[in-house]
């Protein structure tokens, strides 16, 4: 049996590939107001089940004490909320980072501190996978 594809379907057939190739981990994320108590990231791509983590952060973008967390699962996540577990005012600036789900005691329970391997932080070629907002 000869089964014969049609321009259309090989553009299709293509587009779910190139979907499926474009897994690159990333935080999508705008300046927002957290007067709500929660922080939003737009998109989420996780390459495992794993966490968004919202850490505190300054000019020296260096990732700071963690005020927020949500879980991730593997690919793309869409309006990804973080409830505040602490104040964040005005101005302050936030880490939205991408951490995985490996190296702890309880899978689904987030068990990372500062400097822990416990569902640290994943990295693409040493990079952290994070983005930087400032709350409004």
């Amino acid at each position: 049996m000869k089964i014969r594809l049609t321009a259309a379907a090989m553009a299709v057939i293509g587009t779910a590939a190139f979907a499926q190739d474009d897994m690159t981990p990333s935080v999508t994320a705008s300046d927002q107001t957290v007067g709500n108590g929660v922080v939003s990231a737009e998109s989420v791509m996780a390459p495992a089940n794993g966490w968004m983590v919202v850490h505190r952060t300054d000019s020296e973008m260096a990732p700071g004490p963690v005020v927020g967390y949500a879980p991730l699962r593997e690919g793309e996540n869409s309006d990804v909320v973080a409830i505040l577990q602490d104040e964040v005012a005005s101005g302050d600036m936030l880490m939205l980072m991408v951490h995985s789900e490996e190296g702890g005691m309880e899978t689904g329970v987030f068990e990372y501190t500062l400097g822990a391997t416990e569902d640290g932080p994943i990295r693409v070629d040493e990079d952290l996978v994070m983005t930087v907002i400032t709350a409004e």
